[in-house]
């Protein structure tokens, strides 16, 4: 096996083993809730003014699929809808008290997470941390020029 086939493994590997490791106590803790809606939460509380379009490109989703996850969320009275007076076109979410309480379960989740491989972080130094990141930057921008060429935009389809 050659070492791109070494890392495409490796990185699916280590995703496919931190969900199951995280899985049944993020189940557990944030019982009745998706993952999608979840995670819709987490990027509504981390970026300002977030709407429909700009949840849709995060998470390679249609803006159709992403209107009923924000009307689920809504219905469940963890998000709101509003307008800004300067802009009556645009609908942009926020959380409301009980979403914040989900996006705060999830973020004390991850940080238990974090701490349990901490060990592992410790040992990497900065250099490899640097070189990394790198990596999955140049993949990234690779990927997103594929992409592109194409003619797609990933972005509008389900994945």
């Amino acid at each position: 096996m050659n070492k791109v086939d070494q890392v495409i493994i490796g990185f699916r590997d280590l995703y496919n083993k931190l969900v199951w490791l995280n899985k049944d106590k993020m189940e557990a803790s944030l019982k009745g809730y998706k993952s999608s809606e979840v995670h819709c939460i987490e990027y509504i509380e981390k970026n300002a003014d977030s709407n429909v379009t700009q949840l849709a490109e995060s998470f390679y989703m249609t803006r159709g699929a992403i209107s009923k996850l924000t009307q689920k969320l809504i219905n469940k009275g963890l998000i709101e809808s509003y307008q800004k007076s300067d802009n009556k076109k645009e609908i942009y979410f926020k959380l409301t008290d009980q979403g914040r309480v989900i996006y705060n379960i999830h973020e004390d989740l991850h940080k238990e997470f974090q701490e349990r491989d901490k060990a592992v972080y410790e040992q990497i130094t900065a250099e490899q941390f640097d070189s990394m990141l790198s990596f999955v930057e140049k993949y990234n921008r690779h990927l997103d020029a594929e992409i592109k060429e194409l003619g797609k935009d990933m972005k509008s389809e389900s994945i």
